[in-house]
């Protein structure tokens, strides 16, 4: 595997996780749309390069988000040790737990399923339709609630919508945003929220998909250079990502992103039509 090619990927994969536009999609469309093969047969290692690049992104996630993983993991074991629930921050952190269940339940049930699922007029469609919905949402729904009014409501809707985004084209990010602002979070709320729930999902996932891969043949060594740049590029975009996204959206809207989704998904459609 070229380097370039995983530098490329990586980049697509730093700006796409956190980015609603769909990283799944992403990486699915980027390499049939320039027509790269590596990876045409041996679909395992297409996984394992894909498990490093969301390993990348999640150390991006897990470095901005610092301060609050410790705020909160220091919450959880409080509320463990009393054996009770008690004050924002460990409700937060159990709700946080809360919300990655639906996901987490689907993904393992249906794994072979989701990965095998990935035919490129569906992502077209996907983008597009969950674009639209992400616009509409955002531009009527009030935003006025703050991410410390959190609760399981608001854990089991956002999640839910989470586990809907399993499928490529839909966007785990988008799909989160958009049920946030569905309940009435801000938009800085909403990414907050959407942002700190990837965080166990994104860890869960690469764990079982680490214990799927430690039993098969491994990396061979001519890809492990390719592998290793992918990983710290997308740490690194992905950090970047996060910190412009917090940014953006405390004086614009997703508007510019919808767009993009409904450019995106039409030429995903009109290449699929034409090969």
């Amino acid at each position: 595997m070229p380097i370039v090619h995983a530098i490329v990927l990586a980049i697509v994969q730093g700006l796409s996780e956190f980015l609603p536009v769909s990283s799944s999609g992403h990486l699915t469309a980027v390499p049939w749309l320039l027509r790269w093969h590596e990876f045409d047969s041996n679909a395992s290692l297409e996984k394992a390069f894909d498990l490093a690049l969301h390993v990348g992104t999640f150390v991006g996630a897990f470095v901005y988000f610092w301060n609050d993983i410790v705020r909160y993991a220091g919450a959880a074991w409080r509320s463990v040790m009393r054996r009770r629930v008690e004050g924002t921050d460990e409700r937060m952190a159990w709700l946080l737990l809360l919300a990655s269940v639906p996901a987490a339940a689907i993904g393992v049930v249906f794994d072979s399923n989701i990965s095998d699922n990935r035919r490129m007029w569906l992502i077209g469609v996907c983008l597009i339709v969950f674009g639209i919905v992400l616009g509409v949402v955002d531009r009527v729904a009030p935003r006025n609630r703050p991410a410390e009014e959190f609760g399981w409501r608001d854990a089991i809707v956002i999640g839910a919508a989470q586990a809907v985004a399993l499928q490529p084209g839909v966007s785990r990010s988008g799909a989160t945003i958009t049920a946030g602002r569905a309940r009435q979070f801000d938009r800085a709320a909403a990414v907050r929220i959407s942002f700190l729930m990837s965080l166990p999902i994104t860890a869960g996932a690469a764990l079982y998909k680490l214990t799927k891969q430690i039993t098969g043949e491994g990396i061979p060594s001519a890809y492990r250079p390719a592998f290793a740049w992918g990983a710290i590029i997308s740490a690194i975009v992905g950090f970047a990502a996060i910190t412009a996204l917090m940014k953006f959206i405390r004086t614009r809207s997703f508007n510019i992103f919808v767009a993009y989704r409904i450019v995106a998904g039409l030429v995903i459609l009109v290449v699929a039509a034409g090969r």
